[in-house]
């Protein structure tokens, strides 16, 4: 009897074991529909803007301008020569429910093209300012500025995009 217990004991423990080793079964991974199978995601807005965002011409709220938008926000400076750019555009922003890799992303749009996402923290703190206007999920708009890509010692410095929002209010 004490045999038979022991051997259950060991049995149980093994079996244990190997789940702990192996892991717990994964549900399968999550992939949208809209996911293109290319592994890139833009969403796409759509309507009339609910609401206008200004904040008296401070540019002060950053936009992440990812790699992959480079092309599309040195179009967006147009021709500067040596000097830094400096170019208003109109923008939009769009709460994007269905991105594949952050969960608050807001997308930012300049003239119709994406430029890149607010900072998650941002984003955030944006989102929470549409729920307080009841504008939940809805398209705003606001102007956007690129800055940048002047000549230093021979070299074209960076670009970068801000939006007329003040930042955490």
């Amino acid at each position: 009897m004490a045999l038979a217990l022991n051997l259950i004991i060991i049995v149980l423990a093994l079996v244990t074991l190997v789940y702990l080793l192996k892991g717990k079964p994964q549900a399968p991974a999550f992939t949208p529909k809209d996911k293109p199978a290319a592994g890139s995601y833009t969403p796409l807005p759509e309507g009339e803007p609910a609401h206008h965002w200004s904040d008296n011409g401070r540019f002060q709220l950053e936009v992440l301008g990812e790699s992959r938008y480079y092309e599309t926000i040195r179009e967006l400076a147009g021709e500067h020569g040596d000097a830094s750019a400096d170019v208003r555009h109109p923008a939009l922003l769009l709460p994007d429910d269905h991105n594949p890799y952050e969960d608050k992303a807001v997308a930012v749009f300049l003239s119709g093209h994406m430029v890149g996402y607010l900072a998650p923290k941002d984003a955030i703190a944006f989102r929470e300012r549409l729920a307080r206007l009841d504008l939940s999920g809805k398209l705003t708009s606001t102007e956007g500025v690129v800055r940048g890509g002047g000549l230093y010692e021979g070299k074209r410095l960076s670009y970068s995009v801000n939006l007329d929002i003040e930042p955490n209010a």
